[in-house]
């Protein structure tokens, strides 16, 4: 497939595009900074200019492209990963800007051009957890994708607003439009590093619902959607099977979600943050996990 991908210079997708392109397809790189990895090509591109978008999702993938005729063969899919990534890079209007404005521009562009797939990159956050100010807890466990959305913070707020976006250009369109609820990205190199504090004190992980998804597993997901037709507008949450802590899930829920409803027996490592409608819809099976590398 050719795949116009946004946002592969930033921490998930400066895996998930080399993945895509090791894969077989063919990846352009819309972000404003290069990505500079093999088998990926980079546009320098401000998404949030409508020109801009309209004239990268039209353009060539590198220059061995020219010599196919005076037009570019257009993209398969789009791949939408660019955003301020969380609160407190930029001031929160700017954040909310640029994410939503990014991504009208994209489903539009794409919708407008007949590209029929587009995966674009939701949160975590949009459940209202993760940047709540003080604590807040799941209206009922597992997280899954009938659970309310309604976030306090702007980054969240994009999200949400940005879901709603691309299930009405899935109205207009008929277009496969699918919103990765994407948890907690955690890098190879991050297990050694940060993990042991989280078996240590498993409270660090409270705001992100104790569970994480590995940026292989979130090229996996990505690839398992490219692969899925036919769905029309679906949100999916995208985690690792297992908790990202030491302690029990019965251990978390006793200390953590006390008076918290639990819609199904759950087992001793089975993450809080459901993936079961991917693994059902899109056939998702994560193949990595923290205890692999911390066994001992």
């Amino acid at each position: 497939m050719r795949i116009f991908f946004t946002g592969g210079s930033g921490k998930a997708g400066q895996h998930v595009a080399p993945w895509l392109a090791a894969q077989g397809h063919d990846v352009l790189n819309a972000d404003l900074k290069p990505l500079g990895a093999e088998g990926v090509t980079d546009l320098i591109t401000d998404l949030t200019d409508p020109g801009q978008v309209w004239s990268a999702m039209t353009s060539f993938i590198g220059l061995d492209e020219f010599e196919t005729g005076p037009a570019a063969p257009g993209f398969d899919a789009v791949v939408h990963f660019a955003a301020i990534p969380r609160v407190g890079i930029v001031p929160d209007p700017e954040t909310y800007r640029i994410n939503t404005l990014s991504t009208y521009n994209v489903l539009e562009a794409a919708t407008k051009l007949g590209i029929r797939k587009v995966i674009f990159a939701s949160s975590e956050t949009t459940y209202g957890i993760c940047f709540a100010k003080g604590e807040r807890k799941p209206e009922y466990l597992p997280v899954d994708e009938e659970h309310p959305t309604v976030p306090e913070d702007a980054y969240a707020m994009s999200k949400v607003a940005n879901e709603v976006t691309g299930r009405s250009f899935q109205r207009r369109t008929g277009a496969d439009i699918y919103g990765l609820r994407i948890n907690n990205v955690i890098e190879p190199h991050e297990y050694e590093r940060d993990f042991p504090a989280y078996v240590k004190d498993p409270g660090l992980r409270r705001r992100n619902i104790f569970a994480y998804i590995d940026v292989r597993d979130l090229g996996l997901m990505v690839d398992c959607a490219l692969k899925t037709d036919g769905l029309g507008y679906e949100v999916f949450n995208v985690s690792n099977d297992d908790l990202s802590v030491g302690a029990s899930n019965a251990e978390v829920r006793k200390r953590f979600y006390q008076g918290v409803p639990v819609k199904h027996e759950m087992g001793a490592q089975e993450t809080f943050y459901s993936n079961r409608k991917a693994r059902e819809m899109l056939g998702f099976a994560p193949q990595h996990s923290w205890r692999d590398v911390l066994s001992g």
